[in-house]
């Protein structure tokens, strides 16, 4: 049983990286997790990372032991490689390359478990709103099978609007002003108080 992972566009060269990677490979899993903590690079971090990744993986979707497994194929390519430019001395300019990397891992099974599926996760599809039946109140069903309607009795009903809120007109008042602008109160407006000339 082989389970797999795999980590994009890490900010380290993959030449870095590599020298970390060199070290764990056909390790297993908890032996390899253990070395990585006495490397003294800092590639080993999403390395790590991944390892657990894999790791977890393994455990929650095949219920696989995580101390029977091991390190089958560790590889890391290129990934994109971003251009910048820095300045020196005589107005020149000296380019910087920013490369990036991909991780593949592959775990292997020590001793084989014979599982080769994945383990089936039951999702809840998602409530609709808006699809919940509706209560027939005031419908009764009658021996013989047919529905009968009855009224409703006032007291049942659901509360009315008061009359006063029934009259009542809303108003917005952005579209009071000119063009569907707030109104500007007082007799002449804000602009005519400003540029209002003094007499004398």
């Amino acid at each position: 049983m082989e389970v797999k992972a795999k980590v994009k566009f890490v900010r380290t060269s993959p030449r870095k990286i590599r020298l970390v990677v060199d070290v764990i490979r056909g390790m297993e899993t908890i032996k390899a997790l253990d070395q990585l903590k006495f490397v003294n690079k800092e590639a080993k971090k999403p390395v790590i990372k991944l390892i657990n990744s894999a790791i977890a993986n393994a455990e929650n979707n095949y219920e696989l032991d995580k101390n029977n497994l091991y390190i089958k194929e560790i590889k890391v390519d290129d990934g994109p490689t971003t251009y910048r430019w820095m300045p020196r001395a005589h107005g020149r300019a000296t380019p910087l390359r920013k490369r990036t990397s991909h991780i593949n891992l592959i775990l292997a099974e020590i001793k084989d478990s014979g599982k080769k599926e994945a383990k089936k996760q039951k999702l809840e599809s998602p409530v609709k709103l808006g699809s919940e039946p509706k209560e027939n109140k005031g419908v009764i069903v009658s021996k013989k099978g047919k529905k009968e309607v009855v009224k409703k009795k006032e007291s049942e009903e659901e509360p009315r609007e008061s009359a006063l809120e029934k009259g009542k007109k809303i108003v917005d008042p952005r579209l009071e002003g000119r063009g569907g602008h707030t109104k500007i109160e007082g007799k002449k407006g804000f602009v005519d108080k400003i540029f209002r000339r003094k007499s004398g």
